[in-house]
């Protein structure tokens, strides 16, 4: 019997009052059908801020072409139920997308055993993990990715977001500044995005992808992540001109590349069974740690933690891009606070009437100039301005370096979008000079003086009192400013020329000597 026929005999088979019950029955399903939709589809957060998203797109169910077959028991066998509950357990939804061949080697056991014998090692990582793993495995499922890759910030950084290498890479995903550059990461004056939670693990996911794209290997992509693409694709090309293998376990690599993926591999041996190594994980909840709040205007750091009334320390775990006192809104038009603390910081950001959100803004220092100058025009103590911006002794703030100096009454406009992106701090060594005279030579002018210690005709024509076109006399004591520093490498070198041309004198000397003796 056809769908179609098995409806008309049971509407036939109704009686009237029977018939009206399943109307107001329908008619009921229908508009709960439809209040549970509109509530599926409002975005979750604060009301109008559409930046408080924190799920992926939904996914349309796959529906079958053509008419339904009958499944045979035989075929019922062969597949598996899906469960319909969601894991509770944010471990338990990681063990389920472990997608990567496992590798079993000496090296995996020897990493089992040291985080093993490490239980509050593994517990600081785990604890601090818990702020950023949702997040991650999030956009991992998006991408359909395998889950394993969560745990890489527990390689590279203990998952800390602050963490910085001997090698200069930065944040939980350890970007070295170029390749940051090359994945959009914004490095300035006011912020990292190597550190940046999201921007991190967005340039962090789009690179594996990347490569594994390339290689078609998980294994061959962790390596790359960690050797350089270049490395392991020369590894490769070595192996297959002797005819030789080409996974990760056959190609010659350095041994922290060699270690990196049984390091993971450990890891997630752990995790898929903590019992069997006497190893306890934290509880991490199934749902969003944090919430992203727009925010509008430039604002302390301090100021939008006491805000949203969390400590200052967890402020900056989520937010940890920004290493300034000040977020610049015109950057990072968001902010992250954890779940509940969201509501309470728009509430009181809407009601705050204390003055200015923030108290420091962005000066532009028109010209090269010492720190005590640039002090002077921006109304600051010069120590102040030299430790809020990092600026080292002996070193001048060159010009259209941007730094950072307080707001005063009179400034209402926050920093431009420009700054915000692109403000740069450069220094140059500041010059010590030294009155110092020099005889003039045959001939020699005050044209010739300066070209011979790269100075300005001027400049040496107003030491001496004279026209920049002036001759000088053999012997005239012609007064100049030298650099103190190029003046004493100047001598030295002199010095060593001196002794090196006698040195050879003695080695050519003795060289004769003995040519004599034989």
């Amino acid at each position: 019997m056809t769908p179609h026929s098995r409806t008309a005999a049971v509407s036939s088979l109704s009686s009237p009052s029977t018939s009206t019950f399943f109307r107001i029955a329908s008619l009921v399903f229908v508009l709960v059908t439809a209040l549970l939709a509109g509530c599926a589809t409002q975005a979750p957060g604060l009301p109008s801020d559409p930046v408080l998203t924190t799920g992926g797109p939904a996914t349309r169910p796959l529906l079958p072409n053509g008419p339904l077959q009958a499944i045979t028991p035989g075929q019922a066998g062969s597949h598996q139920i899906a469960s319909t509950e969601p894991p509770k357990e944010l471990w338990d939804r990681i063990r389920r997308g472990f997608a990567m061949p496992d590798l079993q080697n000496e090296l995996v056991t020897d990493r089992e055993q040291w985080y093993a014998s490490r239980p509050d090692y593994i517990q600081r990582m785990t604890e601090r993990s818990s702020k950023y793993l949702f997040h991650i495995v999030e956009e991992l499922e998006r991408r359909q990715m395998p889950t394993e890759l969560a745990l890489l910030p527990f390689i590279e950084s203990a998952f800390n977001p602050q963490a910085v290498s001997s090698a200069k890479a930065a944040g939980m995903w350890q970007f070295m500044p170029a390749t940051g550059k090359y994945f959009d990461l914004k490095q300035n004056a006011f912020r990292d995005d190597r550190r940046d939670v999201l921007a991190s693990t967005r340039a962090a996911l789009d690179y594996l992808q990347k490569l594994y794209g390339m290689f078609g290997d998980w294994h061959l992509a962790l390596a790359a992540y960690n050797w350089g693409e270049g490395s392991v694709g020369r590894a490769i090309a070595k192996n297959q001109k002797a005819g030789l293998g080409t996974s990760y376990l056959d190609l010659n690599m350095p041994a922290e590349t060699r270690l990196y993926v049984p390091k993971l591999q450990a890891v997630k041996n752990i995790v898929a069974n903590p019992q069997a190594f006497r190893t306890e994980l934290p509880l991490i909840e199934n749902h969003p740690y944090f919430q992203q709040v727009q925010i509008t205007r430039d604002i302390d750091v301090a100021l939008a933690a006491r805000l949203a009334d969390v400590k200052i320390e967890d402020f900056k775990a989520l937010n940890p891009s920004a290493h300034r006192p000040v977020i610049i809104a015109a950057g990072t038009p968001q902010i992250l606070l954890p779940w509940d603390n969201a509501t309470v910081f728009q509430r009181n950001f809407e009601a705050y009437s204390q003055g200015q959100y923030a108290s420091w803004t962005a000066w532009t220092a028109p010209a090269t100039m010492n720190p005590a100058e640039a002090a002077r025009r921006t109304g600051m103590n010069e120590a102040d301005l030299r430790g809020i911006n990092n600026i080292p002794p002996r070193m001048l703030i060159k010009a259209g370096s941007t730094l950072l100096v307080p707001r005063s009454a009179k400034v209402e406009t926050d920093v431009t979008s420009h700054v915000a992106d692109n403000a740069q701090v450069s220094f140059a060594p500041e010059i010590v000079t030294r009155r110092t005279t020099v005889k003039a030579r045959k001939g020699e002018s005050v044209a010739t003086i300066a070209k011979r210690y790269g100075l300005s005709a001027a400049s040496v024509a107003e030491w001496n009192n004279v026209s920049a076109s002036s001759p000088f006399k053999v012997g005239h004591q012609v007064v100049v400013f030298l650099p103190v520093k190029s003046h004493a490498a100047s001598s030295a070198g002199h010095a060593r020329g001196k002794a090196n041309v006698k040195a050879v004198k003695r080695s050519t000397a003795k060289t004769v000597v003995k040519t004599k003796k034989r």
